[in-house]
């Protein structure tokens, strides 16, 4: 499906669709403060990149770590850092103390490809989110939890967020997602769906994220 899906769009159109629906339901839920985005090296990283602009738009003060800062032959991830600095968010390599600092955060680590094993630096700053006390919002899937059989509670890699903002569809692991449950990501054609037999959600007006739990 998604070999078939990115021959209409880019990845660049889905991240920043992606990215701006999980803005929007962080906006939602929270007022205005201070958020930690944190950053894997794929596709989810780059959502968390686009929706770290956006939540700077919406009067948030985000602060992004992203271990794995792209290679200068990277263009998107490249322009997609630049147009963060351009806002004039704070962007670290490490994590060190900047939990501390925060209000919420954002897990924008691994994504519904992601397998095995988290490794350094994330297993660090899995551990460290999950001790933190605050609120999580995954993007997508909880970053260490198996896209199809959800989370084994007794997995000490594993983050238990406070809310999840699926994109496009719910993945079958976050049937066992218990917390505030949005679902982002308002681009895929009827026509596509029927086809697939996706069941989607309805979206009211030009909204760009529905609650679904």
């Amino acid at each position: 499906i998604n070999a078939e899906y990115m021959g209409g769009f880019s990845i660049d159109q889905l991240m920043e669709l992606a990215g701006l629906s999980v803005a929007c339901a962080i906006q939602k839920e929270f007022a205005p403060c201070r958020a930690l985005v944190l950053c894997g090296p794929g596709n989810n990283g780059g959502d968390g990149l686009v929706a770290a602009r956006h939540l700077k738009m919406f009067a948030f003060s985000p602060t992004i770590v992203y271990p794995a800062l792209p290679k200068p032959s990277s263009t998107r991830y490249q322009h997609l850092v630049q147009q963060c600095e351009e806002m004039e968010i704070p962007l670290l390599v490490e994590l060190s103390d900047a939990i501390e600092h925060c209000d919420i955060l954002m897990d924008a680590i691994f994504g519904f490809s992601f397998r095995g094993p988290p490794r350094e630096p994330y297993t660090q700053i899995l551990d460290a989110m999950g001790r933190s006390g605050k609120p999580i919002v995954s993007v997508d899937i909880p970053s260490g939890w198996d896209v199809e059989r959800g989370v084994d509670g007794n997995d000490a890699q594993c983050i238990n967020p406070s809310m999840l903002v699926s994109l496009t569809a719910p993945k079958l692991g976050a049937m066992r997602f218990g917390g505030i449950h949005y679902v982002g990501g308002r681009f895929v054609p009827p026509r596509f769906a029927e086809r697939h037999g996706l069941v989607l959600s309805e979206y009211p007006g030009n909204e760009q994220c529905v609650r679904i739990a």
